[in-house]
């Protein structure tokens, strides 16, 4: 059977102005979007992400300090260079930790406490001396820093 003749339906949209945008110009665009984002994220101040607390801001020791594992007092640190023997004999290296230990002393000459990383013979080494500043004072330790 035979359709009549009709125009075909077309649908149009008054309402919204057509702006033929190219392909070309769509990409130009696009790229200095992009190289002007790039040049503005290597200027100007960085991004402050995380809060920080006004106590911790304002105080004077930092709460986050990466230090070195090693005794305040005797400055024992790790033995790097330890080796363990297999059955197989094997030699496998391993290191040693020195056994730190967090302590306080109650310092006579600065009439303070003072907080200390110190190895466990550290620990024995205050008690031989009868204080904290016999030790530090034998050693050459500066006990205002602490």
């Amino acid at each position: 059977r035979l359709l009549p003749d009709r125009p075909p339906a077309t649908i149009t949209n008054h309402s919204l102005p057509i702006h033929p945008i190219t392909m070309k110009s769509a990409i130009t665009a696009l790229l200095v979007a992009l190289v002007i984002a790039t040049a503005s994220a290597f200027t100007g101040t960085p991004l402050q992400l995380g809060r920080t607390s006004t106590a911790a801001a304002h105080s004077t020791r930092s709460t986050l300090v990466m230090r070195e594992r090693k005794c305040d007092l005797l400055g024992k640190k790790a033995n790097r260079k330890a080796r363990v023997v297999t059955f197989s004999h094997k030699r496998i290296h391993k290191v040693q930790q020195v056994n730190l230990q967090w302590k306080r002393f109650y310092s006579d000459d600065l009439g303070r406490q003072v907080r200390l990383r110190l190895s466990t013979k550290g620990i024995k080494t205050v008690n031989k001396y009868g204080s904290i500043d016999a030790a530090a004072k034998k050693f050459g330790v500066n006990l205002t820093k602490y």
